[in-house]
């Protein structure tokens, strides 16, 4: 019983203590909120960015930055900014930050950083591929401008494996497009070439992507289906330009788990080339 006493006494005192923190440490940053002093308010600011308190980091960088503005520390409060909204996950803030001091400071002690976070924060604020894709774009655009400054940055791999994702999702967009110009098909037009174009181009444009097949395929399906929905002075043409994707998409992906598919639709090409 005794030992039960001491030990809720213990945990007693240990509650008050922290109580006595916190409210000693709100107080603290009340006290600097009010403090004229900006040198005190920037040094209690790195303190807090390193203790992850990012809020209030942000918050005493931003009443010192217009003191410090055109000295020497501007640079490091510029780059301290956009690093605590980094760490309250505030993409959009971040990369503006960031973008400002690739602007001020392009070959700056954080330059590298900066350059790689202007890409990586519009990577992180990318929006599902349904969407408009302009932020995907704009962070490739970054990353480019990365990779050719810094090449040999520890950052670079990460700055390819993030493009490389946003080239797939702007690929995939097109790939969706593509296929509801296919399930569209003769309604009020030609809905087959459409979606042959769309898979065309981003076969060009994305030579990389992860979707290559499907673009493939569908590119064969619409060339078949425009055979079989074209006029008879057409169809023999349409049928051998079938053909041909036919053997580039099994020469491309011999494994395809369309092959199967593939072959049926060949057989009736070579029925209606033979006829």
């Amino acid at each position: 019983m005794q030992a039960f006493l001491i030990t809720m006494r213990t945990k007693g005192l240990f509650i008050v203590l922290l109580t006595m923190l916190f409210f000693t440490s709100c107080g603290d940053y009340q006290r600097l909120l009010k403090s004229r002093d900006p040198e005190e308010k920037y040094q209690a600011a790195l303190r807090y960015f390193n203790d992850k308190q990012y809020v209030k980091a942000q918050t005493l960088l931003d009443d010192v930055s217009n003191y410090y503005k055109g000295t020497e520390r501007s640079e490091d409060v510029l780059a301290y900014l956009a690093r605590s909204y980094m760490g309250q996950k505030n993409y959009e803030s971040a990369s503006s930050y960031y973008q400002a001091y690739v602007r001020n400071y392009p070959k700056g002690k954080y330059a590298a950083e900066a350059y790689f976070q202007v890409g990586h924060c519009q990577y992180l604020d990318s929006p599902d591929a349904r969407l408009d894709q302009e932020i995907t774009r704009n962070a490739i655009e970054a990353f480019t401008k990365f990779v050719e400054l810094y090449p040999e940055s520890p950052y670079a791999e990460q700055a390819y494996k993030e493009m490389s994702e946003m080239y797939d999702k702007l690929a995939y967009k097109e790939l969706k497009s593509a296929q509801l110009y296919y399930n569209l098909g003769t309604y009020l037009g030609n809905n087959y070439l459409s979606c042959e174009i769309v898979a065309k181009n981003a076969l060009k444009n994305y030579p990389s992507n992860k979707h290559q097949e499907d673009f493939s395929w569908l590119i064969f399906q619409s060339k078949y289906q425009q055979m079989l929905n074209s006029f008879e002075d057409k169809k023999l043409e349409r049928a051998r330009d079938a053909q041909d994707e036919y053997y580039n998409f099994i020469t491309e992906y011999p494994t395809s788990k369309h092959r199967k598919e593939a072959e049926r639709m060949m057989n009736q090409i070579k029925k209606i080339i033979k006829d």
